[in-house]
């Protein structure tokens, strides 16, 4: 599993959430994780969450971390669990940094009422893959937020990298788990 730091501003408005963005835009070909920030703007046209779509939401965000994650293997359900692990990995590392009063529900993060992240999870036709986005900013959401500015985090990119290199460490460390063991019978 690699990752890559875009530090160019890269704004995501959902085409991004398609197989191979990673090699396409970054030369890494296989399982990997990108992160870049820009500003986030999905319409309904770009939705993959049915839900959101048939509530007619958008997702509006001045400044966001982003994360785009893909996985080449065909299996939703653990597209969802790989999903969560990199919400409670986020949810990890921000507790480095001190930040305690966040609790998870589900694929997101919230302090209180306010939502720090979006998040998806899909499948491409070779890929699953997974969006997660950090608010940056909390300035003119359509809904409740919180941000990283918040949290006082400054080095944004920073930040994602620690984000990019624990989530990549669970992955080597689950696929070494299943080399580990006999079978039984």
């Amino acid at each position: 599993m690699k990752y890559f730091i875009e530090h160019k501003l890269l704004n995501y408005d959902g085409s991004q959430l398609q197989s191979l963005f990673a090699y396409k835009n970054f030369g890494l070909m296989g399982d990997s994780i990108s992160v870049f920030r820009g500003s986030c703007r999905v319409e309904q046209n770009e939705m993959v969450d049915m839900e959101d779509v048939l509530a007619k939401d958008w997702i509006y965000s001045e400044d966001m971390l982003h994360f785009i994650v893909e996985h080449f293997d065909m299996d939703l359900e653990k597209a969802i669990i790989r999903q969560r692990l990199l919400i409670a990995t986020i949810k990890e590392e921000l507790e480095k940094f001190g930040v305690k009063t966040l609790s998870r529900s589900g694929d997101d993060l919230y302090e209180e009422d306010k939502k720090l992240s979006v998040s998806i999870s899909t499948l491409s036709p070779v890929s699953s893959m997974i969006h997660c986005g950090l608010n940056v900013s909390k300035l003119n959401t359509p809904i409740p937020t919180i941000g990283l500015g918040d949290f006082r985090i400054q080095d944004v990119l920073g930040f994602g990298e620690s984000v990019a290199k624990h989530y990549c460490d669970e992955v080597l460390s689950m696929r070494l788990a299943r080399c580990k063991v006999r079978g039984v019978s």
